[in-house]
């Protein structure tokens, strides 16, 4: 792989086992480019340490006066030269190339993940880990996996150099392979304290991160609130907390850097002195001297990549450990977590509730009999099969096909939480039965099927940065237009306001939106996420609270557009919006996790207590307005003697209509008061 041929056709299936497992896994597949890397990487060390070779045999010639012996070795070193200039040129490209593509690897498997879980991703993961994941962690991943295959030629290189100062010169060779290894394990012991201080940081700063995209996204209403001081006190702390880890951390990487040097100066020590002592007493030529002391001088060069591979894996394992647990997430099932729930409880419980969920179990089987004559729906149902009534086992909401249908939930947590399970594959499943589309259980279909058949847009939508045209170029079926989908959606006001900023081209839909389209108002962007969410045309639309930032008139032209737009088709919206509930061509109630009433917005109005308390924000003094009158206005009966503690006899000797009259007096005080 090169870098010209990046992303990757496919990143492969990641072993996120654990941090090292994951860094295997990317070395091994890249192992042509780790070949190469330590191909070049061996002519480049051998070419430098071939240097004192060459060095020591032209001193030596000039001691005894050789010319032929000189210039011969005035060859070899312009070939040792040539080598290192070619090595070393190509090993900083096939490093570099590694580098690249493997922290590409690493961003494709991430955005891979991310598209798969979706929203479930924050739920199990801080987002301020995910952007340090993406972000720092990828470059230290892949520093680490170009790393092991330098610091593999510098090894190898380190070793033939000491068998070669054996053969050359024994009584110094085996000074230097004996000092060698020493100077390579002597900072062993100060690298798991250096990994926990690396450790640290990067638990700070990912802390941190976490910190400033929180504060960066409830900006708007820290202002609001002024909090903003009080949030940056914070950050100043955490921020301040991250200097003084990557303090720390520094000075034993600083201490491990100075043992470096000091070492192979003790060892140079060590040889010059000795080498002097054999040369004084005629044992070694000048020659040789020159050339074991220029050995143990270059051979400072390799040994540096010993503290490189340590830092590297230092700093790239806590980023390798934090990418695998983040690839190691999968979207839970809806039935895996039901198969979980009965063996639990048939664990606890015994034999009594293994017969029912068997039997719980059976019952769904001959529904999907029924549906498909199969014990279980076929695999790869195309999308056009996907038809029919949206149904909800669970709660009983059903949302009949072509039809505008309407949900109110008193709880919004609750109707978010519904909306993300009727697109089927929720982000936190619960035990139950999957909803089916037409018959057909979304939860068993692959992702991307139920995700093309039924679209779910939450209240809190997200514009990605780039312009307004790249954003409504989204996958649709074609049948509604950019221009309907934005007229349907109401956002004139938003392409005149976008038309204001200076461009070239002159076009509104060339303007770039800022990330998270913060430029914009909650309504404009609420708007722009409908228009996109129309584009699409699903066969069913799922909308919560698709209106809840914009104004009343609007409001009620984006119900007119939406139902005229979505004609035939499939669409929920969750709303306890009048105007919308008015246009809606069927209304359900869902009230403690069960649909409870069923019919016309003004039907329920007058008939259902529940709705009319969550539509209209009724007030306990109004529902008992509500209760003793009927719906023409009049007391009804058996609210006129409400007094409990007045004898039959005499209630009925009271001139009813004086009782009517001082009982609705009571009531209009009471609604004055509210």
């Amino acid at each position: 792989m090169q870098i010209q041929d990046l992303p990757y056709p496919d990143p492969g299936v990641p072993d996120a086992r654990s941090g090292p497992r994951f860094l295997w896994w990317l070395g091994r597949n890249q192992l042509g480019g780790q070949l190469r890397a330590l191909a070049w990487g061996l002519l480049h060390f051998a070419s430098v340490s071939a240097l004192p070779f060459c060095v020591g045999l032209a001193v030596q010639a000039v001691v005894d006066r050789s010319g032929t012996r000189l210039a011969l070795t005035g060859g070899l070193l312009v070939l040792a030269c040539a080598g290192n200039a070619l090595g070393d040129t190509f090993l900083h490209r096939a490093a570099v190339t590694n580098w690249i593509t493997a922290a590409a690897r690493v961003q494709q498997l991430l955005a891979r993940k991310t598209a798969q879980l979706g929203s479930a991703l924050t739920r199990r993961v801080a987002a301020g880990e995910v952007v340090a994941v993406s972000t720092g962690d990828v470059e230290k991943i892949g520093w680490f996996v170009e790393a092991v295959s330098r610091f593999t030629a510098a090894a190898v290189t380190i070793v033939l150099v000491c068998v070669a100062l054996l053969v050359y010169q024994p009584a110094l060779g085996v000074i230097v392979a004996a000092g060698l290894p020493a100077l390579a394990l002597a900072v062993l012991p100060l690298l798991p304290r250096a990994t926990r201080r690396a450790d640290l940081q990067r638990e700070k700063a990912g802390r941190a991160t976490e910190l400033a995209s929180d504060t960066v996204a409830g900006l708007r209403v820290l202002r609001g609130i002024g909090g903003e001081e009080l949030f940056l006190d914070r950050y100043r702390r955490a921020s301040q907390e991250v200097r003084h880890a990557a303090v720390r951390s520094a000075r034993m990487w600083s201490l491990i850097s100075a043992i470096q040097v000091l070492l192979p100066g003790l060892l140079l020590i060590a040889v010059v002195w000795y080498g002097v002592h054999l040369a004084r007493t005629g044992r070694i030529t000048v020659g040789e001297l020159v050339t074991v002391y220029s050995s143990v001088m270059v051979l400072t060069y390799p040994l540096r990549h010993f503290e490189e591979i340590a830092m590297a894996y230092s700093f790239s394992r806590p980023s390798a450990r934090r990418a695998a647990r983040v690839l190691s997430l999968e979207r839970t099932s809806a039935r895996a977590v039901a198969e979980t729930t009965v063996a639990e409880t048939t664990a606890h419980q015994g034999t009594a509730q293994q017969r029912t969920a068997e039997e719980r179990t059976t019952k769904e089987r001959t529904t999907e009999e029924r549906t498909w004559g199969v014990s279980s729906p076929p695999d790869g149902v195309p999308v056009s099969a996907l038809c029919g009534d949206l149904y909800d086992p669970e709660t009983g909401l059903r949302a009949p096909a072509g039809l505008l249908t309407a949900v109110v939930c008193g709880d919004p947590d609750a109707a978010g939480r519904l909306a993300d399970r009727l697109g089927g594959h929720p982000a936190e499943p619960e035990p139950g039965a999957s909803v089916l589309l037409g018959g057909v259980a979304l939860d068993e279909l692959p992702l991307d099927t139920a995700r093309t058949a039924v679209l779910v847009q939450d209240k809190d939508p997200v514009l990605l940065s780039g312009s307004l045209r790249d954003m409504l170029d989204v996958p649709s079926s074609g049948d509604v237009s950019a221009d309907a989908a934005l007229a349907a959606a109401q956002c004139s006001d938003v392409l005149d306001a976008l038309a204001e900023v200076p461009l070239v081209a002159g076009d509104p839909m060339d303007v770039r939106i800022t990330e998270r389209g913060r430029s914009l108002s909650g309504g404009q962007r609420q708007r722009l996420a409908l228009a996109r969410s129309l584009i699409t045309d699903p066969e069913v639309l799922v909308l919560d609270e698709p209106t809840s930032a914009v104004d009343s008139h609007t409001e009620a032209r984006i119900a007119e557009g939406l139902r005229a737009l979505r004609t035939g088709r499939t669409t929920v919206v969750f709303t306890s919006s009048p105007l919308l509930l008015d246009r809606a061509d069927r209304v359900v109630l869902v009230h403690e996790g069960t649909t409870v009433a069923v019919g016309m917005h003004r039907d329920l109005v007058r008939t259902e207590p529940r709705y009319r308390a969550v539509v209209t924000r009724e007030t306990d003094e109004e529902r008992a307005v509500h209760e003793v009158l009927s719906s023409d206005g009049t007391l009804r009966r058996d609210a006129r003697h409400p007094l409990a503690g007045e004898s039959a006899p005499r209630a009925a000797a009271q001139d009813p209509l004086e009782d009517e009259a001082a009982l609705r007096g009571a009531l209009e005080e009471i609604e004055e008061t509210a």
